[in-house]
């Protein structure tokens, strides 16, 4: 697995953790479930990643005795250099931190994240988005390449990618407006009894 995959699972696996412990198939189950870019992702890698994360005392492992008298399972926790280090991580802002790969898993993470991280992280993915869009634009004003019932269907699908950008693109938009409106209210002021 590559750096940058690995470092996506870490994370993702450092925020599933900060929620609940969990035991591997369940953190496995949830990471597909939840954050569903890690379908691809196997047990091949997951151990490893865990494996690693032990060593580095940023999770422990304690065992759960099984109920029925099965066989018992290692539950995982999030240690406290654990939880510096998944905000160490969310902090730690790459152009990578914004592709498709990524994005979603950050995203789930935000309400762990600062505002001012938030804020960069939307509007580096908004930025990537735009130049996709562009290049989806210049593609559809192009002659169609290829055959013609090739070129057809390829101008389709460049447009239906266009649309789809375009879309997230509002969406990002709404985020960030909503984001910056927070940034700039003021905290809520107790009440007073009287």
């Amino acid at each position: 697995m590559g750096a940058r995959r690995a470092r996506v699972l870490e994370l993702a696996v450092l925020g599933l953790l900060y929620e609940t412990p969990l035991h591997g198939y369940e953190l496995r189950k949830r990471l597909n479930s939840e954050l569903g870019v890690f379908r691809a992702f196997s047990y091949g890698s997951l151990y490893p990643c865990l494996k690693e994360m032990l060593r580095q005392g940023h999770i422990s492992q304690h065992p759960e005795e099984a109920e029925y008298g099965g066989r018992s399972r290692i539950v995982y926790r999030l240690t406290e250099a654990g939880h510096e280090h998944l905000h160490g991580l969310l902090a730690d802002i790459t152009p990578a931190t914004c592709d498709d790969e990524s994005f979603g898993v950050y995203f789930a993470l935000f309400g762990h994240a600062r505002s001012d991280l938030r804020l960069r992280i939307l509007h580096g993915r908004r930025d990537r988005l735009l130049s996709r869009l562009e290049d989806l634009r210049s593609r559809l004003s192009s002659p169609a390449e290829g055959s013609r019932a090739t070129g057809d269907y390829m101008r389709e699908l460049h447009r239906h990618g266009a649309e789809s950008v375009e879309r997230e693109i509002h969406w990002l938009d709404s985020l960030i407006a909503r984001e910056q409106h927070h940034a700039a209210s003021p905290p809520p002021q107790p009440r007073l009894s009287g």
